[in-house]
């Protein structure tokens, strides 16, 4: 294993826990305002919270993929964290946004 890969997983982890929040809080807008826009939202956090259960999947269960995400060159290994780096940096503005 390598730190950029365990970085990434990490952060997918967080990532998975902010997408269920925001959905959580999203879901329940939509059941209060019955607007197109909350119901955008949630459709918007479901495909994020599958977008990163996989890549959970994928970096630590799958034995294939598993097994290449440590083996690529660590400048792919860096440039892959730091895109789940700046996902995770908007998801918790979204948050932080979304529960006040």
């Amino acid at each position: 294993m390598t730190l950029w890969v365990d970085v990434a997983r990490v952060a997918i982890v967080a990532n998975v826990l902010l997408t269920a929040a925001l959905g959580y809080v999203w879901g329940r807008n939509y059941l209060q305002f019955r607007s197109k826009q909350p119901l955008g939202l949630v459709v918007f956090a479901a495909f994020l919270f599958l977008e990163n259960v996989l890549a959970l999947y994928f970096y630590q269960f799958e034995p294939t993929l598993r097994v290449w995400v440590t083996s690529v060159p660590l400048v792919a290994q860096s440039a892959m964290t730091l895109l789940r780096l700046c996902e995770f940096g908007g998801l918790c503005f979204l948050t932080w946004v979304s529960w006040e």
